[in-house]
């Protein structure tokens, strides 16, 4: 496909949210700038890279926004399978033009192009029974249970951050626009693409497919572009440097390196990372590795230059 080294990159939808005095669409853009700096890093040290992102808080804003022009002034409600194109292409663009910017500011010649990506999920995931994927901002508990009373929503526990609106959260089966991520990048194209884990959609009958309300792990949906394009690293970029075994307790651990064994005992036995925050990413991981994928790479943004010289982050291998 390409003559480089290949990385899939997958950014946190969080990690553009800073705090909660933060949310703006300028403090977004901002924090899109930082990330890809160090993606342009990436990039000057001979890297071709296909990016995915999260839209966890901002699929939530969008959500939030349609409710009370629904309920102030008798606007439809946007779906959200549409809610998450919309976030793919708001948070694409903001990715696309700071990496663009600083590409040019460097004179690295490199196109930078976003794909709004729609990704099959199959219509009998048992996810579809059990809402657990956290969306949106956090609230407190008592927040929570009043929406969950007033909207019907599903609430969640993520974590111990906080309590968030739960929508189903099925496996990504395939890639829909995949030959077309391919054909930008063997052009040489840095690619925006399965935003917020792709648009999830379904097989309703030879090929035709439509959209359903349901919000699809970003890192399970980068892994399963890792391994579609062959890439030779996967990394997640989260908010912590390295990853640790027994987080937050006196005997906590950072890792320098894991194989997928060890990744694979220490996931099983549960008591390592979190279920709505580093569980996933471990898992996402383990299957890149599983199938056929060379090398793992989880740390914080500021950090991607040092990890890819091998001084931080946590490297997993199979």
């Amino acid at each position: 496909m390409t003559k480089g080294k290949l990385a899939v990159v997958a950014i946190g939808g969080n990690s553009l949210i800073k705090d909660e005095k933060h949310r703006s669409v300028e403090d977004q853009y901002q924090a899109a700038k930082e990330t890809t700096f160090h993606i342009a890093d990436m990039i000057e040290q001979g890297w071709d890279v296909a990016i995915g992102h999260g839209n966890g808080p901002q699929v939530g804003f969008i959500l939030r926004r349609s409710e009370i022009a629904a309920k102030t002034e008798g606007m439809h409600e946007v779906p959200l399978d549409v809610c998450g194109a919309d976030s793919q292409g708001a948070i694409g663009y903001a990715l696309q033009q700071t990496l663009q910017n600083e590409l040019y500011r460097r004179r690295i010649q490199k196109p930078v192009a976003t794909v709004v990506t729609q990704v099959l999920v199959d219509k009998g995931d048992p996810a579809f029974k059990n809402p657990s994927k956290p969306i949106g901002s956090f609230m407190e508990e008592g927040e929570a249970k009043r929406r969950e009373k007033e909207m019907q929503w599903s609430v969640v526990e993520d974590a111990g951050r906080g309590w968030r609106r739960g929508v189903a959260s099925p496996l990504p089966k395939e890639v829909v626009e995949l030959d077309s991520v391919k054909a930008l990048i063997a052009a040489g194209t840095v690619v925006i693409t399965v935003g917020g884990g792709g648009i999830p959609v379904i097989d309703a009958g030879d090929h035709q497919y439509q959209g359903v309300a349901a919000v699809i792990d970003k890192d399970y949906a980068s892994s399963l572009l890792a391994q579609l394009i062959q890439a030779d690293l996967f990394l997640i970029s989260t908010a912590v440097e390295k990853v640790a075994i027994n987080f937050g307790k006196p005997e906590q651990k950072w890792l320098d390196r894991m194989t997928l064994k060890e990744a694979k005992d220490y996931l099983a036995e549960g008591k390592h990372f979190a279920k709505g925050s580093m569980a996933p990413k471990i898992q996402a991981i383990i299957w890149y590795l599983e199938n056929g994928g060379k090398q793992a790479l989880i740390t914080n943004p500021e950090n991607i230059g040092k990890a890819l010289k091998g001084e931080t982050g946590t490297v997993i291998v199979g």
